[in-house]
């Protein structure tokens, strides 16, 4: 009888807990903003980048030191940079030394070593090196989460052109770009969006530049757009499509599409191949160009992916990533 008590006790806790256990619920939300919104980025790099060496008279600084394309630049003479501007100031207070003791990452391994600078014709120190501190360009805003205010663009992630590396970003911004003409793409050759920017107009914050895409908060008002639904893997289908972006000015449109093949791995970001069918946009374009990379893909009610890759030998074709691989990468 006793035993009996025992393990009605037991039974009875175990209900109460699970009744006090939530359901697991996903952060993002069942509905979202579409956006399509043409965007100006700005990312500012973790670190200082080499992006390349040059010779001082008949020797190379940068070298001699066993410095390298790719290398980040993290201190001078113990002194913390994180900016060119921060790095100039380090060297001027190097108290007439024509030596600086600097700090890199190589990968992600942290190294040291000793620059010696070298004058030029005109008797100016200098370092041989060419260096970059931040990244800008043009992309499409895919989606603004109402509830949480996160966003998520571009679809992949953001490249330095002189590495080939991803950038490892210490923050960054999305701010008003307005879309002046269109220089059209061509078998084996991608066009791009020529584009304005207004740097004052931020639209919010980058925190990260992932393969799926660059994330952070959307910092201005939120738009009272249509809702769509985001689609699982299993609501996406072969056949019609839209996809919306920018190719006059800031005018948000659709443009017709016919998904061909629907790879249901999770990973990638190369998820959906589609072709363009719609003729005004192929006239306009000639298919995907630059600065598409995060327009969104809505198929019925369902926000479904996001356009990512150009197939450059057919342009008109072109990748999209699963919607729901930007909002999991957005929420971590």
């Amino acid at each position: 009888m006793y035993f009996k008590k025992i393990r009605n006790t037991i039974t009875t806790l175990l209900i109460i807990l699970l009744m006090l256990v939530p359901e697991l619920v996903l952060a993002y939300s069942e509905s979202i903003i579409a956006s399509g919104k043409n965007i100006g980025i700005e990312l500012k790099s973790k670190g200082i980048i080499i992006v390349g060496t040059y010779q001082v008279g008949n020797k190379n600084p940068a070298l001699n030191a066993n410095l390298q394309t790719g290398d980040k630049i993290i201190s001078v003479n113990g002194i913390k940079v994180n900016s060119i501007e921060e790095m100039l100031e380090a060297i001027d207070l190097r108290d007439n030394e024509t030596s600086l003791n600097i700090t890199y990452l190589r990968g992600s391994k942290e190294l040291n070593t000793t620059l010696y600078l070298e004058k030029d014709n005109n008797d100016v120190y200098k370092t041989g090196l060419y260096v970059k501190d931040s990244i800008s360009g043009v992309g499409t805003l895919t989606f603004i989460d109402p509830n949480t205010k996160l966003y998520g663009a571009l679809g992949h992630e953001i490249l330095e052109k002189a590495t080939g590396q991803k950038l490892e970003i210490k923050d960054g911004k999305i701010y008003e770009s307005t879309v002046t003409g269109i220089t059209p793409s061509e078998n084996g050759n991608p066009g791009e969006k020529n584009v304005n920017y207004d740097t004052s107009k931020i639209y919010g914050n980058v925190k990260e530049n992932t393969e799926y895409g660059i994330f952070g908060t959307y910092t201005d008002q939120i738009p009272d757009n249509k809702l769509y639904k985001v689609a699982k893997i299993d609501d996406i289908e072969l056949g019609n499509a839209k996809m919306l972006t920018v190719i006059d000015n800031d005018e948000i449109k659709n443009y017709d599409i016919n998904i061909i093949k629907i790879n249901k791995e999770l990973t990638g970001n190369k998820n959906i191949l589609f072709e363009i069918t719609d003729n005004e946009l192929l006239r306009k374009t000639g298919g995907i160009i630059q600065g598409m990379s995060g327009s969104p893909i809505i198929q019925k009610d369902y926000i479904i992916g996001a356009v990512t890759h150009v197939v450059v030998d057919d342009p008109t074709k072109g990748y999209g990533v699963f919607i729901t691989n930007m909002l999991e990468e957005a929420e971590n």
